[in-house]
């Protein structure tokens, strides 16, 4: 049984497509919100995690959804499309309402946007398990992340080399760079897949597999394995509270403490995403040696340096790019393994509950977060930003060091794109 690359790089067009309006997202808005409407940090980080609080309620009901949906375009399909479409048009308004300071047209285009992605991130998602046999779900996984990776990297470039060094910039080139990437990307998809053929195939070709997952036992998990699964559900939310600050402030953090102008500061968030990209195959076999938790713990500490490091810089230097390969190290030692840990504990049980359980914190750290960070950052300084990720880095370490199952060690990969795979 073989994987067919062709078809799954082309699979992954939508999730490169998502990939690379998030990266957009996370590092323009927060930009505008407050050099052309003049809004706080607290403001504008409760603005920032409105994409979480949405993901919480819409991710589930689209996913639901489309899983119920039959059209001569399959199940996702349609969701993919139309939600593509409808962000475009949407994300297009965006730097119009910038550059005539309309708080009102931009207010109402971001959200407009935001539902709109909402609707088919998880059809997206959904699109490679169904058309990809169960045995080559992880191999498939790892070429989707590396989709992904390749959508962020796209978007940091651009960033990098069209929003000028003003006070004022305009970001209309970069969100019509990404928005015709999105577009590309989603038509390239439909030329190439044709969902309703290929799952009816794959249904044909492994009628087991269905059957096989309903028959699956569901005994109650024991209660020091709960106790694990409790302590890394809070290790989990606890790094992404401190992962995610330094993301969604990052841009505003370069230019207030460091004096960087235009889309400059992408440089080191490349560096950090590159370096992820490059170290997951050494991560992967790191983990096969000596156990999941141990890297976890190795990635915890790393991320919690670089995190001091990046305090320690008053003015900007390029040896934050240093820093920021560190940090990206260390995210990728976590990511790799936290989520096969979770699935690791839950597979007497239902492992589709327990990913939403992993999602469900993940997310909810990515909503609170934005928020109490933006509220120091305004109040106190933009200084108190790294500390802020030390502290909740350190108490992931403090609560990932009482977990004690899901550590089994993974097999060795038989491709080297197997250690890509973040959500096997």
């Amino acid at each position: 049984m073989k994987l067919d690359y062709k078809r799954t790089f082309f699979l992954g067009l939508a999730f490169l497509s998502v990939s690379a309006f998030w990266q957009l997202y996370d590092n323009i808005i927060p930009l505008m919100l407050q050099n052309t409407f003049g809004i706080g940090e607290t403001m504008t980080g409760t603005v920032m995690a409105l994409d979480n609080v949405l993901a919480l309620f819409l991710l589930p009901f689209f996913g639901a959804l489309s899983d119920r949906t039959d059209t001569k375009l399959g199940k996702r399909t349609p969701y993919i499309v139309g939600g593509t479409i409808a962000a475009v048009v949407f994300m297009l308004l965006i730097p119009i309402a910038d550059n005539i300071k309309s708080f009102p047209l931009f207010f109402v285009s971001l959200g407009a946007v935001l539902f709109a992605m909402s609707t088919y991130r998880s059809p997206a998602v959904a699109l490679m398990p169904d058309l990809t046999p169960k045995p080559l779900r992880s191999r498939a996984n790892s070429v989707i992340n590396l989709m992904g990776a390749v959508g962020g990297i796209i978007t940091l470039i651009s960033i990098s080399l069209l929003v000028p060094k003003e006070a004022s910039p305009s970001y209309m080139p970069v969100f019509t760079v990404i928005a015709v990437l999105m577009v590309a990307a989603v038509a390239v998809m439909l030329l190439t897949i044709k969902e309703k053929k290929l799952g009816e195939r794959v249904k044909s070709e492994y009628p087991d597999e269905e059957e096989d997952e309903k028959n699956e036992s569901s005994k109650d998990m024991p209660s020091d394995v709960r106790r694990s699964l409790n302590f890394i559900l809070a290790s989990i939310f606890l790094w992404f509270t401190a992962y995610n600050a330094v993301t969604t402030a990052f841009s505003r953090y370069a230019a207030r403490v460091w004096g960087l102008q235009g889309g400059s500061f992408a440089n080191a968030l490349m560096v950090a995403m590159g370096a992820a990209i490059i170290s997951f195959i050494p991560i992967g076999i790191l983990s096969s040696r000596i156990g999941r938790k141990k890297t976890i713990l190795a990635g915890i500490t790393l991320m919690s340096l670089s995190y001091i490091a990046g305090f320690m810089f008053i003015n900007y230097s390029p040896m934050i790019n240093v820093v920021f390969a560190f940090t990206g190290i260390g995210w990728a030692a976590i990511n790799v393994n936290s989520y096969p840990m979770v699935v690791e504990m839950s597979k007497s049980g239902d492992v589709g509950k327990y990913t939403g359980l992993y999602y469900t914190f993940s997310m909810s750290a990515q909503i609170m977060t934005p928020i109490l960070s933006g509220f120091l950052l305004e109040n106190v300084s933009y200084r108190t930003l790294f500390p802020y990720s030390v502290v909740f880095s350190v108490f992931s370490l403090i609560t990932m060091l009482q977990v004690k199952h899901g550590d089994s060690r993974p097999p060795k990969k038989k491709s080297a794109l197997d250690h890509y795979d973040v959500e096997d």
